[in-house]
């Protein structure tokens, strides 16, 4: 068993190519990069996104604020559609704030809404109907598929590279037997005529 070991570590194999060793050193390198690499890269990316988007929904609720409003227009009668569902359209509301007089503006409410239904609608600072701030989830949702992304998108790219050094290996390996044949090929047919 000791005389197996030392043999499969001799590096004086003369059918050992330079090309030979390159490309055992790359898939080295190609799994190290898998396996290390890529994990590695995508949780950075959805540390960095994760801080971001959290930083963008404080940002949210810091300038939104949501409204108790009463609707007072009709809606539409025929929605325009592009898939033959409406979420939600534009109608008057009202409300009133603490200390302050009744107030009016457009906002989006939800499909099925009617004249006098009571909705929670939202406001930016200067009283446009927005969207409801960006929850926990959607952080996360934005963490895990940028995470995942990043990932996968380095592995193809380790991936693609490996590709590309085994074709220029083998390309060479192929010009090295050429040159060889070249040399050993008039050799062997003297011999045979």
């Amino acid at each position: 068993m000791r005389t197996r070991v030392r043999d499969l570590r001799r590096r004086g194999n003369p059918l050992r190519r330079r090309s030979d060793v390159v490309e055992a050193w790359t898939a080295l390198v190609v799994a190290v990069l898998l396996l290390v690499g890529a994990p590695l890269a995508g949780s950075v990316a959805g540390l960095w996104a994760h801080e971001d988007a959290r930083a963008t929904a404080a940002e949210q609720r810091a300038e939104r604020h949501r409204v108790r409003a009463e609707v007072v227009s009709r809606p539409p009668d025929t929605l325009p559609t592009a898939e033959g569902i409406r979420d939600s359209y534009r109608v008057t509301v009202r409300w009133t704030e603490p200390g302050q007089t009744t107030r009016t503006a457009t906002a989006r409410v939800p499909a099925g809404t009617q004249q006098g239904d009571v909705v929670h609608v939202w406001f930016d600072a200067r009283g446009r109907s927005v969207e409801p701030p960006t929850d926990g989830t959607a952080v996360w949702q934005h963490t895990i598929v940028l995470g995942v992304a990043t990932a996968g998108g380095t592995a193809a790219v380790v991936l693609l590279g490996h590709a590309m050094a085994r074709r220029v290996a083998m390309r060479r390996r192929l010009d090295e037997w050429d040159r060889e044949w070249a040399r050993t090929g008039p050799e062997w047919s003297r011999r045979s005529a």
